[in-house]
């Protein structure tokens, strides 16, 4: 190539179109971005437009109730015990077929629970049966000989007073007719060892039905079908001890243990107030019924059995309860009064007297959740709690452990994340 050509490709060609510079293509996809953002924070897209969700902690409002009337002279704690419990088994080793329980339900005393195999007990019963058939057969044998013995004894008598018999003819045929007289007392002994036999049979074949000893619920169920079962404990083995759990939940009492040195403060038939600790604000009227006569030395507190005034289906077995022994005379059968207002923790509120606010927590139509402020009247401070008496209601929830830091943070609107 020569040195003019080289020297035309150098040439700038004003006449060509030009291409769009770097800024321009930068501006537009920014464009599209802002443009994108614009419209998440006008419609609440959290991630375009949204702040960073708060973390809280929430508590649930709760009705409130008075306590029961009078003055405790002693509290204690304890637990929900029940007097008649009992894990069913069978009397004899076998495999389950059917277990007919659930947790839960309701049993009547005498129900069937669990049936267990009974090929082998059914084998042995109509074994017993044929032998008291056969033993009935062989009293018959014997009855139709001495009806035999006797025919020929009185001809031997007859023969023998006309000299025509010896007397040893007599004697023989005497001893013959006594001899199959105690062979009849035999067979008949025979055959009431045999029907025994087979009432022991039935009795066996019963055995393979486990039946509810008393009416109550089922709270566990142990076995199922297939397993082994036996009164005894297998040793580690795949052997079952029982079928289920049955609780008489008309048998439900308290038993706490008091300190020895107030339990001159106990009296039997003594008011006694029972929360639950599940129910914190619906005292259960109840009395004492004893107090056992031995005292523990390792804890210095003798046991007291307490007995509520009525069932109810809220009491369990083994729920923590609290009791206040009352004063003698007190009225434990009236109904805890409700009064107005809601009890919340402490620590949700903010503020006090006019200024008194708690955050509750929302839901909007997307599902998130949101906080607003709201202002409440504050009544008594109950323990850790305090009684709203106006601004909230029953079931809604409020943020807990409010702060001056976390109230910076939230705003009426504000997105949270519930870690409750």
């Amino acid at each position: 190539m020569d040195k003019k050509a080289l020297l035309d490709e150098l040439k700038i060609d004003r006449d060509a179109p030009r291409r769009p510079g770097r800024p321009l293509r930068i501006l537009i996809p920014l464009a599209i971005v802002g443009g994108l953002a614009v419209v998440g924070w006008a419609f609440g897209v959290p991630f375009l437009g949204a702040g960073p969700v708060i973390e809280v902690e929430t508590a649930t409002a709760r009705a409130a109730a008075d306590a029961a009337p009078g003055e405790t002279v002693l509290d204690a704690t304890g637990y929900v015990v029940a007097r008649r419990q009992a894990t069913v088994s069978s009397k004899a080793t076998g495999k389950v077929l059917d277990v007919l329980v659930e947790e839960g339900m309701v049993v009547e005393e005498g129900q069937l629970l669990a049936t267990l195999d009974a090929s082998l007990p059914r084998a042995q019963l109509d074994l017993e049966e044929s032998r008291v058939a056969a033993a009935e057969t062989a009293l018959d044998e014997i009855r139709s000989a001495i009806e035999q013995a006797e025919l020929d004894l009185e001809r031997t008598k007859n023969l023998t007073e006309r000299e025509l018999a010896s007397q040893a003819d007599l004697d023989r045929n005497r001893i013959a007719l006594d001899g199959l007289t105690a062979r009849l007392a035999y067979a008949e002994r025979q055959l009431e060892v045999a029907r025994r036999a087979v009432e022991v049979q039935r009795l066996r074949l019963e055995d393979m039905e486990i039946r509810a000893p008393f009416g109550g619920v089922v709270i566990a169920k142990a076995a199922q079908p297939g397993e082994m079962i036996s009164p005894v404990s297998a040793g580690g083995g795949f052997t079952r001890t029982g079928i289920c759990t049955i609780v008489d939940m008309e048998s439900l009492e308290v038993e706490v243990d008091v300190n020895e040195a107030y339990i001159n403060r106990v009296r039997p038939g003594q008011p006694v107030t029972a929360t639950l600790n599940a129910y914190p604000d619906l005292p259960f009227p109840a009395q004492v019924i004893a107090t056992i006569p031995a005292a523990d030395r390792s804890k210095a507190t003798v046991r007291v059995r307490i007995g509520f005034k009525a069932r109810d289906s809220r009491i369990v077995p083994d729920m923590g309860v609290k009791v206040g022994f009352l004063e003698e005379g007190t009225d434990v059968d009236q109904a805890p009064r409700p009064v107005p207002g809601v009890l919340v923790p402490r620590s949700a509120v903010a503020g006090s007297g006019t200024g008194s606010r708690v955050w509750v927590v929302l839901t909007d139509t997307s599902g998130d959740a949101l906080v607003e402020r709201r202002g409440v009247a504050m009544g008594k401070t109950e323990g850790s709690r305090v009684r709203i008496t106006d601004g909230l209601s029953a079931g809604e929830r409020v943020v807990k452990a409010v702060n001056d830091a976390l109230e910076e943070e939230l705003r009426d609107g504000t997105r949270v994340s519930v870690v409750d």
